[in-house]
């Protein structure tokens, strides 16, 4: 079976204006040595006022401004692809200008509707996104690929394979109505070594274009690797500027390890809880439709240094404990038992959200309550009054951090959950809530989220591993 690599280069692999790109050819010429490759590709990063920005955020910025009727000025945009279009050799320069042209006035024509409508949502937001970033850039690296004597291809909207619901602004994959309009890309994929593709973004069945939530350039490479994992043999490879380590090296600075492998449930876990792995979305994904996909985290600088993630890992006998993190903005809802059936069959089916946990229940008073902490208190605030109308007795705390501890072994270590509550206390942290589970692999400590609170607690139950 021919091997298939789908390969992200995310915003940070691609860097500030392009800066990164000859390292991303360097790796797409060693992938395509053994291997078909499919590149995924995010929004470009700028650097707007001395800090560094997706393009995503700023076309953003330019559609909310749009809504209050300031005209769009895509000056920004524009300088980011001047700059990356240096990269592309003089042969395709002009054609690929006229690109660039092209889509920046499909983005602005969609900015120009925001204003008039005073409304940037739904498809009016993805036209503006797809034709300013993802869509974009596809098609420039094709471009840039072509200039270095790459065979490769950029895949038009038009033949758009990954087809989506009509949840326009947070999409979700239609694996057997994205299976009738993956010819176009399976004859491409023969002819070419390399196809260049947009991440994040869809299409409905009758052609509206449509965005999944931010990080969605994972779950289109998920997507595609659903897609082909029967006819090639297929690796999904996050390029990233590191594998994976056992705490986030911004807080932790010393005393780090790699993690040479981690299991669906590890890699999913560590990515809600904040690590900057992959979209946890993405493996649920990969999960739901019954596949089993090798899945690698690749150092692009250095890519023997690799993080592999199995359905289950073969490398035994490792420290239990694999990663700490944490993170900050979440939320406690409290809810009667009863009614907490409904509220998470309607977050399932209705919202299609999954960016919660569920602690162990309690009971007072002779009645059962069920704690769901959320994992993002900004999505209660604005769903508070979905979210009461199953309990309008149910209480919700703000301001709650958490500490992950992750491993599907942890049970193995005698008295973990004393020692990291000890070392908690050492720190002047008072612990609100610890829930520890064999059977969820994780052990969570809630605490009040304020001030260097996550990092101290991080830092100190570090040392301790």
């Amino acid at each position: 079976m021919t091997k298939l690599v789908v390969a992200k280069f995310g915003g940070s692999a691609i860097g500030p204006d392009g800066i990164a790109i000859p390292i991303i050819i360097q790796r797409i010429n060693e992938l395509k040595k053994e291997s078909k490759v499919i590149a995924v590709f995010s929004a470009p990063l700028t650097i707007q006022e001395g800090k560094t920005r997706s393009l995503t955020d700023i076309v953003l910025d330019l559609g909310r401004k749009a809504e209050g009727g300031k005209e769009p000025n895509l000056d920004e945009v524009k300088y980011a692809y001047k700059k990356i279009l240096e990269l592309v050799s003089s042969d395709y320069q002009e054609d690929c200008k006229k690109v660039i042209q092209s889509n920046l006035d499909n983005a602005k024509k969609a900015l120009d509707e925001a204003m008039q409508r005073r409304e940037f949502a739904d498809e009016i937001r993805s036209r503006a996104l797809a034709y300013s970033g993802e869509i974009l850039i596809s098609h420039v690296m094709h471009y840039i690929m072509k200039g270095q004597g790459i065979k490769s291809k950029a895949v038009d909207l038009d033949i758009w394979p990954i087809i989506t619901d009509h949840n326009i602004e947070s999409t979700n994959f239609l694996e057997s109505e994205s299976l009738e309009k993956i010819q176009p890309l399976e004859k491409m994929l023969c002819e070419n070594e390399v196809i260049s593709i947009g991440g994040f973004i869809g299409k409905t069945t009758d052609g509206v274009i449509t965005t999944y939530e931010r990080g969605g350039s994972d779950r289109t490479a998920a997507d595609l690797g659903i897609l082909f994992h029967k006819k090639y043999d297929t690796i999904i490879d996050f390029e990233k500027d590191s594998a994976v380590v056992s705490a986030d090296p911004k807080i932790v600075e010393r005393g780090l390890s790699e993690v040479e492998q981690l299991s669906y449930n590890e890699a999913r876990l560590a990515a809600m809880f904040g690590m900057k792995i992959l979209d946890p979305i993405a493996i649920k994904e990969i999960l739901e439709h019954g596949v089993d996909l090798p899945i690698i985290i690749t150092n692009m600088k250095n890519p023997k240094n690799i993080t592999t993630i199995k359905r289950t890992p073969d490398i035994k006998n490792v420290y239990p404990l694999k990663i700490v993190t944490g993170k900050r903005n979440c939320a406690i809802f409290r809810i009667e038992t009863k009614s907490s059936e409904k509220l998470l069959d309607s977050l399932e089916k209705d919202r299609r959200y999954s960016e919660f946990i569920l602690l162990s229940p309690y009971t007072k008073d002779g009645i059962g309550f069920s704690r769901i902490l959320f994992l993002d208190s900004d999505f209660v605030k604005r769903n508070q009054k979905y979210l009461l109308g199953f309990d309008p007795l149910a209480t919700i705390t703000y301001n709650r951090g958490v500490i992950t501890l992750i491993g599907d072994e942890m049970w193995r270590m005698p008295q973990i959950a004393s020692k990291i509550s000890a070392k908690i206390g050492e720190v002047g942290l008072n612990i609100l809530n610890i829930d520890a589970q064999e059977e969820t692999s994780r052990i969570i400590v809630v605490i009040e989220d304020s001030k260097d609170n996550i990092e101290k607690a991080i830092v100190a139950i570090h040392s301790e591993r």
